[in-house]
């Protein structure tokens, strides 16, 4: 197959995943929702390639061959905002088993950003995704939405809505993916 083809298939695939999964599925944006979503199909997720507020620039491939957590999210999101330090403390939890938490900041400038992360500082990398397109082709309808990517770079789990992160259950289900140990998340 066409490199470009492929490019377009990808982000297409993952678009009609997430729309399936919203249509047949029922899922809730609740907060109080304590569950991972897990994906059947295990769509490839999309590549990117972003700066964080100070400049450093981070492509899902430096990530290959880690599970990685992907989060979109914005400051004007009240979710958003309210589960930054949850994944703050999950973010620590992470590092420890080497799996990385990236959030990727839709729609918003380096400024407001760096601003917001003034009175909420995290330690795991901001990206900067200002004209909303990575969060296009990751099929990211609504805000929060979050990707649990296995070592093979496949989205396996999907969680829209705002989560309590350092929930051991959750901890443990992204843990999990690194021995392959990814049965299902989905609850009753």
């Amino acid at each position: 197959m066409h490199m470009a083809t492929k490019k377009i298939i990808r982000p297409i695939s993952l678009v009609f995943t997430v729309f399936a999964l919203l249509l047949f599925t029922g899922v809730s944006a609740s907060s109080s929702n304590q569950t991972l979503t897990h994906l059947e199909l295990h769509p490839t997720a999309p590549e990117f390639t972003l700066q964080d507020i100070y400049g450093k620039t981070h492509a899902l491939t430096d990530y290959q061959g880690k599970v990685v957590v992907v989060n979109f999210w914005a400051t004007w999101c009240p979710p958003c905002v309210a589960e930054m330090p949850s994944m703050q403390r999950a973010s620590s939890w992470l590092a420890k088993h080497d799996i990385p938490l990236l959030a990727v900041s839709v729609g918003e400038s380096r400024e407001q950003i760096q601003r917001f992360h003034m009175k909420t500082p995290v330690t795991f990398p901001l990206l900067l995704d200002s004209k909303s397109e990575v969060m296009g082709t990751w099929a990211a309808l609504t805000l929060p939405t979050t990707y649990i990517l296995d070592q093979q770079g496949r989205v396996i789990y999907l969680a829209i809505g705002g989560r309590d992160w350092d929930d051991p259950r959750i901890l443990e289900w992204i843990r999990a993916l690194k021995h392959e140990k990814h049965q299902h998340a989905k609850q009753k």
